[in-house]
């Protein structure tokens, strides 16, 4: 072999070891910077609402987020949440060789915890979804419960590992626990990347949210991350110029991926949810649903007249308060209550698709087709790149 051939393979060499570490370090930087937007978004909106008492906001997000009486699905919930905030913020720094190598100790209790929040948040998870129940069906089901599976397993090995001192292999399952850990946190990215791409919903009832793209990413939301860790680590280990160069390539791309999912999901959800959690204003659909339970729907309405003529600036009339009060009444089959109160938000943003798009949804289950077609078909008319409804009008037009 000449010297010439010889230093052009170790240039390869030296290129594709750096382009892999390059891309690594990518990925982690931008999956820590999300997970922490999402870590402060959930303790904003779930931290302050049940600072102030505003539980009812709990159900926006999590089926049965907040049920008057039930002390150990709350406390599931509670714990649900509280375990997500230290999974998000607290994963990333285990993986820090700075701080495993500056602060030791830090890194050996913080690790510890960790461990008990990722086992927290998969028993919390199963509680909400096998007792309390939760939306899907029992293939989403069953992937959830294998993700627990997997995060108790993973938990499990990085302690033995870390005990007998095997920090090598302690530090690999680490990794793996941080990625089943953080499949929730997958699974939005992809979710409404999809959503982003095609503008509305793709492979699943928007209703029901059931069909085969949440059955998938059940699944993938641990299974992809994993297999891509195991493309990593078996490059780094021993793959030739070219192996390291591709699996590069693929991080880099999933990475790009992962930004444009995270735009999205900021922008949809995470920024209107720490508006919400700083917001102080007392809950119009709080007040309502306590008038509701108490003196029926028509006193309700006149007292959601009243309030907004005299004390507009006391309460909550944003958009999202009726529309979140309205399926609350949807998921409890009070369809008519639903009704009233999701037409209430349409004459108060007349301009609001998804506010014809919430009615429509109400009105097709109060079993009213023709006036449910009538709302989606306004709702599109208002935004035609609404593709929810979109979807709703073609399966009740049988198209």
């Amino acid at each position: 072999m000449s010297a010439v051939v010889l230093t052009h393979r170790l240039d390869l060499d030296s290129v594709a070891s750096s382009a892999l570490k390059a891309a690594a370090r990518f990925w982690f930087v931008v999956t820590v910077i999300g997970q922490w937007v999402f870590a402060f978004a959930v303790a904003s909106f779930y931290g302050l609402t049940a600072w102030r008492g505003d539980y009812h906001r709990w159900g926006k997000f999590i089926t049965h987020g907040h049920v008057p009486g039930d002390t150990a699905g709350n406390f599931a919930v509670a714990m649900h949440i509280a375990s997500a905030v230290v999974v998000m913020t607290a994963g990333a720094l285990q993986l820090v060789p700075q701080i495993r190598a500056r602060f030791p100790r830090f890194h050996r209790w913080s690790g510890r915890t960790y461990m008990l929040a990722a086992v927290g948040i998969s028993l919390a998870g199963l509680y909400m979804t096998w007792i309390r129940g939760s939306i899907g069906d029992l293939s989403q089901h069953l992937g959830s419960t294998f993700n627990a599976i997997a995060i108790w397993v993973c938990a499990g090995m990085a302690l033995r590992h870390a005990i007998a001192r095997d920090f090598r292999t302690h530090r690999r399952w680490a990794l793996r626990l941080f990625l089943v850990a953080s499949a929730a946190y997958f699974y939005r990215i992809a979710f409404f990347l999809t959503m982003m791409i095609f503008k509305g919903p793709v492979g699943f009832d928007p209703v029901t949210f059931t069909g085969p793209f949440p059955t998938i990413m059940s699944f993938a939301q641990f299974l992809v991350p994993l297999a891509v860790l195991e493309i990593y680590l078996r490059a780094q280990d021993g793959a030739g110029a070219l192996g390291r160069m591709a699996t590069a390539g693929l991080l880099s791309m999933l990475t790009f991926a992962m930004i444009g999912g995270l735009f999205a999901i900021t922008m949809a959800v995470w920024v209107p949810d720490v508006k919400a959690g700083f917001d102080t204003r007392t809950s119009i659909a709080e007040t309502l649903a306590t008038t509701i339970a108490s003196r029926g729907i028509d006193e309700a309405e006149q007292q959601y007249h009243r309030l907004k003529a005299y004390k507009p600036a006391t309460y909550n009339f944003d958009e999202g308060e009726l529309n979140t009060l309205g399926y609350r009444l949807i998921r409890k089959k009070k369809f008519d209550e639903a009704m009233r109160i999701l037409q209430l938000n349409v004459e108060a943003y007349p301009r609001s698709s998804n506010a014809y798009d919430s009615l429509g949804e109400a009105t097709m289950d109060g079993g009213k087709k023709a006036q449910a077609i009538a709302d989606y078909r306004k709702a599109i008319q208002l935004d035609p790149s609404n593709g929810d409804a979109v979807a709703m009008l073609r399966k009740l037009d049988g198209r």
